[in-house]
């Protein structure tokens, strides 16, 4: 029972909390609205497990949830630095406290992940340098800027260097060359951004170059309104070293330890160098390598090719520039220019790859197919763009990361699938950072993206189960053991049969040739059509994802029932392989909990959805939207508890039932999990001649040939050692006549209510980020 407050309260006034809130509520100046929510929301986290916290520092967690509540209601009456100040935290303090706050709440998390473009901040950084630079007299700076920033010619008797024009200091870009080459940053994009962002600033505040800055107190009124208007952080601090504003030190063995802000610039600086290194020798146009194999083909392709390139490009600057401002369109136009070239780059070294492989240069076919020229164009785009960061925050917030190049593409993210791999494999000069980059766009695509409405992939299903009825699978529980094989490319993905088996079956070809040592144009009309190579290596891989996934959440959850594992796998194998309409937008993490969660019930083990939830929001990559707004028919969500209500139960009810007895359906076997081709040391290990293994350069443990990356944590038994399967099982419970399922509402998973869209103090938390982002990375 909470204190009630002893301060006479204003005319109208609630007496809401304590006296010590009351007052911290009077400072910032909080309407009542802010000041209702925010106590029940404290009320709220005190009464959650483990609430000590909360009870020993009540200042804090009330300035947290008043924070919280003001931005959601958009009733701001205090900006973030006064907020600091009324609860005495430093910035660094407040933002790790509100992580703790949002493990109980479910409030922040995604917004406190900074995804900031630091390399467009150190860019204007620089642009800041060469002003002080070039005002600078040469003796009072160093070498090489000290020559560098010296008169052309010696002045006349009486004239200074204030005669230069304001002109003539903004073109001359002498001292950005050179910072440019101090600082390994690229000269261009430096030079775009002082034309298209920095000079048009200091004309819009009436600074003019050949001038010198305004007084500081000129300045600071202007910074000051700024500063009002956006309730966020007064930087001005800075200089004062405000303790508000200093990053936190953290004790390590009897050492005090400074957090650098820089690495994770450094390492984004080095990434784009060594993309730049890599494209500086391609071209912009098909070399002449690519142009012998456009002239070997058929139909030549090589007209369609720069048409489409052409045609993309334009999309993609329009795109671009709406997303993120015309200030910054020319960003965009050098983002796809590098894309352009890495497209070219890879192409080339598919090409050359096929041809050993097939020993044929026609590749008529593959080279005029439009799905997978877009495809292979976005993943290079792609790659330039999450070098460079998800995000410009010059003239606007807006998140390019992937799927984004998906829907400036028009293109499909099964179609995008399927270059993925044979892209990594093509360019081995690619960073480690951008291989895992492609290996989580892959995971997204197995996980979600391949299973929206209108995905082709839908159509691949279908037809696979009429080729011999129902009884065809996309791909059979017999070949789940086996190892999945790497010797498919891209080609082989894009050329698989899709035609319906009433229809003259056709394999096509790589080539438009009839040479005998070719692939064959085409099949007789009674032979047996040929099996979808995308949909079934698709199948395995997603088979894959979906186990390790699984023996993740149950080596958190129910390590003590070993037993139960083979059955929730072989329940979740048998939504995916024959109840896949229940992946149609939705997730695959969602029925992998209700598989966990209908198979405990029906073995009268106690875990509850709650729990289910709390384990999985611990797993990497993982989404609260995942569990709080699951699709229960069209166009309604809800939380993933009613989802296996009203869906999943309904459709898996006598499937359910079936393990409750002796005699269980048989079981799925596990999928085999390929040895990993590093030590968890990182020193390579040999891989046997002959196993066409990819091995990428990466230094993440648990790594899988394959492109997984295992779970965090994995059992200590050996990844070669087949599990042993039995269809016996302990001792089974009476058999249930019915499912007994929770009602409704009875055990939210944190909530039923979902998030319709971003609330408002997830983006102002997201704006206020951009300022805080050397201390959060």
């Amino acid at each position: 029972t909470h204190v009630s407050c002893n301060v006479k309260p204003s005319l109208g006034r609630l007496e809401i909390g304590e006296a010590d809130f009351v007052v911290l509520c009077d400072a910032l100046k909080v309407s009542e609205g802010v000041r209702e929510r925010a106590w029940k929301t404290y009320e709220t986290l005190s009464a959650v497990d483990g609430a000590i916290a909360y009870n020993k520092k009540k200042k804090e967690t009330w300035g947290v949830c008043i924070f919280i509540v003001a931005i959601d209601l958009d009733e701001m009456t205090f900006t973030f630095t006064e907020l600091l100040k009324s609860i005495s935290i430093s910035v660094c303090t407040f933002f790790q406290f509100l992580k703790e706050v949002d493990v109980n709440m479910d409030t922040v998390s995604k917004v406190l992940q900074v995804e900031d473009d630091l390399v467009i901040s150190f860019q204007l950084l620089l642009c800041v340098l060469d002003y002080f630079i070039k005002l600078s007299p040469p003796a009072m700076l160093k070498e090489p800027y000290m020559t560098v920033n010296a008169p052309a010619r010696t002045p006349r008797r009486g004239q200074n260097r204030s005669t230069r024009t304001s002109k003539q200091i903004d073109t001359d870009t002498k001292v950005i060359e050179v910072l440019c080459k101090e600082h390994d940053c690229n000269l261009d994009e430096v030079k775009n951004v002082y034309f298209t962002s920095f000079i048009p600033f200091l004309n819009s505040v009436g600074i003019v170059a050949s001038n010198g800055l305004p007084e500081v107190e000129v300045l600071s009124k202007q910074y000051d309104e700024l500063y009002l208007n956006n309730k966020d952080i007064d930087a001005r601090l800075f200089l004062d070293h405000d303790e508000t504003l200093q990053p936190d030190v953290i004790a390590r063995k009897c050492e005090l330890v400074l957090i650098s802000p820089f690495v994770p610039l450094l390492s984004a600086m080095n990434n784009i160098q060594q993309l730049i290194m890599i494209l500086n020798s391609a071209t912009d146009k098909p070399s002449d390598t690519l142009i012998m194999y456009f002239n070997n083909c058929t139909v030549n392709p090589k007209d369609s090719i720069l048409k489409r390139v052409e045609s993309l490009g334009h999309i993609f600057k329009n795109k671009f520039a709406e997303a993120v401002g015309q200030g910054c369109a020319e960003i965009g136009s050098q983002r796809y220019k590098l894309g352009v070239r890495l497209y070219y780059r890879v192409m080339e070294s598919m090409l050359k790859s096929e041809e050993e492989r097939l020993s044929v240069q026609n590749f008529s076919k593959l080279l005029n197919d439009n799905i997978f020229h877009t495809s292979l164009l976005a993943c290079a785009v792609e790659v330039v763009m999450a070098t460079y960061g998800s995000k410009l925050n010059l003239n606007a917030e807006t998140d390019l990361s992937f799927p984004w190049i998906l829907n400036v593409f028009d293109l499909k993210a099964f179609d995008f699938y399927k270059v993925i791999e044979s892209f990594i494999k093509a360019e081995p000069s690619l960073t480690r950072e951008m291989i895992k980059h492609l290996e989580r766009c892959e995971h997204r695509i197995m996980e979600s993206l391949a299973w929206q409405s209108g995905s082709p992939l839908f159509d691949l299903i279908k037809q696979s189960k009429e080729r011999e009825g129902q009884t065809d699978q996309p791909e059979p529980t017999s070949t789940l053991n086996l190892p999945l094989q790497h010797n498919h490319t891209a080609a082989d993905l894009y050329l698989s049969p899709v035609r319906s088996p009433k229809k003259k079956a056709s394999v096509p070809p790589l080539s438009g040739t009839s040479n005998p040592d070719a692939q064959p144009t085409a099949t007789p009309q009674t032979q047996k059509p040929q099996k979808s190579t995308s949909l079934s290596l698709f199948y395995k891989k997603v088979y894959l994802l979906a186990y390790l996934r699984l023996h993740t959440l149950f080596f958190r959850l129910l390590s003590e029932h070993p037993d139960l594992e083979p059955l929730i796998w072989t329940l979740f194998q048998h939504t995916l392989q024959n109840e896949y309409e229940l992946m149609r937008d939705r997730h695959l993490d969602q029925i992998m909990m209700c598989s966990m969660y209908g198979i405990c019930k029906v073995k009268n083990v106690d875990l509850r959805f709650k729990i289910i939830v709390s384990a999985y929001k611990e797993l990497p990559n993982t989404n609260q939207e995942t569990f709080k707004r699951v699709l229960i028919r069209e166009e309604q969500y809800d939380s993933i508890i009613v989802f296996y209500n009203l869906v999943f139960m309904q459709k898996l009810k006598t499937n359910i039932l079936q393990y409750a007895s002796n005699r269980p359906p048989t079981l799925s076997p596990i999928p085999h999990i390929p040895r990993s081709p590093y030590q968890f040391s990182n020193s390579p290990r040999r891989v046997p001649a002959g196993n066409n293994i990819y091995i990428s350069p990466l230094k993440s443990p648990y790594k899988f040939s394959d492109g997984f990356q295992s779970p965090t944590k994995m059992t200590p038994r050996s990844s070669d050692c087949q599990l042993k399967r039995s269809a016996e099982v302990s001792a089974a419970p009476k058999p249930l006549k019915r499912l007994r399922f929770d009602i409704e509402g009875q055990d939210e998973a944190d909530g039923s209510k979902h998030l319709p869209q971003e609330s408002k103090f997830q983006q102002k938390l997201a704006e206020m980020s951009e300022c805080l982002g050397f201390f959060f990375h």
